[in-house]
């Protein structure tokens, strides 16, 4: 009697991404059909519903993006529209501006669109204040957060883009495997590869023209919108008890002028990558 092959690590990666671009690709057509209402359209439309009904829908839509919160994963205009809004199409904008003053007034979250083009959104916590930053950094109590830290401090330390190989090698010091089942995470290479990449906290991309197949980590969209670089050499000064300022270019990178230059060197960064 013959056995079946068992597929392999690459094989079974391979059709895990297939099947997600599959469903990314169906979004992303559902979302071409939606065209973004006048502001003229969206004042006859709300003449047409009562401020009850608004109201009702904009709760649904809070209410569904926080339960994705609750996993980290971003939300798409596109599922937004055809689950929640549904038949109040023409009154979307109206919808999500009120989302959003919920979020802050209430959560003390900011809903951020972190993808202009396929329009994903997600919640960081609203608290990016000049006495918030200057306040001590601890280290992650979560065990997960702290795994992520790691990989992220992995990946600005070394320049902003990281071979896997090395994420692994480091990781194998912490006595944390890709290869064996972890206690605590479980499948280690599936929460790096795709738990952090579907969460927007990792972006995990094949290297052209390399056999066998290699590939490359860069920080995503969500850890450039909540996780800043002196967070991040904070964490190692206190993991390698050193004083953050050892790190001299890294150290400057992390403490060069303010947000808003931080995030345009974020927009130079993803300009460049293209």
């Amino acid at each position: 009697m013959t056995q079946r092959k068992r597929p392999s690590n690459t094989l079974r990666l391979s059709q895990s991404k297939r099947q997600s671009n599959s469903v990314m690709t169906q979004e992303e057509d559902e979302d071409v059909t939606f065209t973004q209402p006048s502001s003229s359209q969206v004042q006859r439309g709300l003449e047409k519903l009562t401020p009850a009904q608004v109201d009702q829908k904009t709760a649904e839509v809070v209410q569904y993006i926080l339960v994705k919160d609750q996993k980290k994963i971003p939300v798409r205009r596109a599922e937004l529209v055809k689950n929640i809004v549904k038949d109040y199409r023409t009154v979307y904008p109206e919808i999500i501006k009120r989302a959003k003053r919920i979020f802050e007034q209430v959560f003390g979250l900011k809903l951020v669109e972190i993808d202009p083009k396929n329009h994903m959104y997600i919640l960081v916590n609203n608290l990016d204040t000049p006495a918030a930053a200057a306040s001590p950094v601890k280290c992650p109590s979560n065990p997960k957060t702290g795994l992520l830290f790691v990989i992220l401090s992995v990946i600005f330390m070394k320049g902003g883009i990281v071979r896997e190989n090395q994420i692994w090698n480091t990781l194998k010091k912490l006595r944390v495997d890709p290869g064996q089942r972890h206690e605590e995470f479980g499948d280690m290479r599936k929460v790096v590869t795709e738990e952090f990449v579907r969460q927007r906290y990792l972006e995990y991309t094949r290297i052209p023209h390399t056999e066998p197949i290699e590939y490359e980590f860069r920080w995503g969209h969500r850890a450039d919108m909540e996780v800043s670089k002196a967070q991040i050499l904070e964490f190692m000064g206190q993991l390698h008890e050193q004083d953050p300022r050892s790190w001299s270019q890294q150290y400057r990178e992390a403490h060069t002028g303010s947000s808003s230059s931080q995030n345009a060197s974020s927009s130079q960064a993803s300009t460049s990558r293209k």
